[in-house]
């Protein structure tokens, strides 16, 4: 079992403390759902782990089974097992999508028939991975071939920043299930970022934690969706210090 552990992360951003004191520990095969007001610091978040520059770590520790990763470079982090899925994928012109999973580390025989099979999956057409990465692909189809990535790299943990956004219900339902399956396939420890419940009918979550100031201010089981469907997030708004 593989253990994702975050304590005491304070983040700044363009000169303002953004995460003021975020902890929270997941294991394998886990679902987590961070919820919470727009501004209260969840991309920052999926950011500041995955390693963007921008992101100034003030105070605090992420590990993946005791490795420290804030020390690390981003490629390094990748290579422990983590996978940040971007709410707005980027276009990466001249590259395939095959060139980059062998620069990731994936040995090529067998690779396009492994995507193939992914793309499937997630009912993407598998001709899209003969363009260039996210090249004229339509938000739907992006967010697919994320999926198919995640489907070949296998990451010990995946942060998926509003995998949702965009998406129609039949793109969210096939990622949904794709990442699902990821759970039991091989562990796979799943941290959604989302501002919609409609994720949360697909998945279902282990923890959902309400995220507000900066921090984890709430934490409960799928039950607690409920309670922010009726109440919204006025009652967890925390003041930044």
């Amino acid at each position: 079992m593989s253990t994702l552990r975050i304590q005491g992360l304070r983040v700044e951003v363009a000169g303002q403390e953004v995460l003021t004191g975020f902890d929270l520990t997941m294991n394998s095969g886990e679902v987590h759902v961070i919820m919470g007001p727009n501004g209260s610091g969840k991309s920052t978040l999926a950011h500041a782990i995955s390693g963007r520059p921008g992101y100034k770590v003030l105070e605090g520790s992420v590990t993946i089974d005791g490795t420290e990763l804030l020390t690390l470079e981003p490629s390094e982090r990748a290579r422990l097992g983590l996978l940040l899925a971007l709410q707005q994928p980027l276009e990466v012109p001249g590259v395939r999508p095959i060139d980059l999973l062998a620069a990731a580390g994936v040995a090529r025989n067998g690779l396009a028939d492994a995507m193939r099979g992914e793309a499937i999956r997630v009912e993407l057409r598998p001709e899209v991975l003969d363009r260039f990465v996210n090249v004229d692909l339509s938000g739907g189809e992006r967010k697919r071939a994320e999926m198919v990535q995640l489907g070949v790299l296998k990451p010990k943990f995946a942060i998926l920043d509003e995998i949702d956004s965009g998406l129609d219900v039949d793109a969210l339902g096939a990622v949904a299930r794709r990442l699902s399956a990821a759970t039991t396939e091989w562990g796979c420890g799943v941290l959604a970022i989302t501002h919609f419940r409609r994720l949360l009918n697909e998945m279902t979550p282990t923890k959902i934690h309400v995220v507000s100031g900066g921090k984890v201010v709430a934490t409960g089981g799928p039950e607690l969706a409920d309670v922010l469907e009726r109440d919204g997030y006025e009652p967890f708004r925390s003041p930044r210090h």
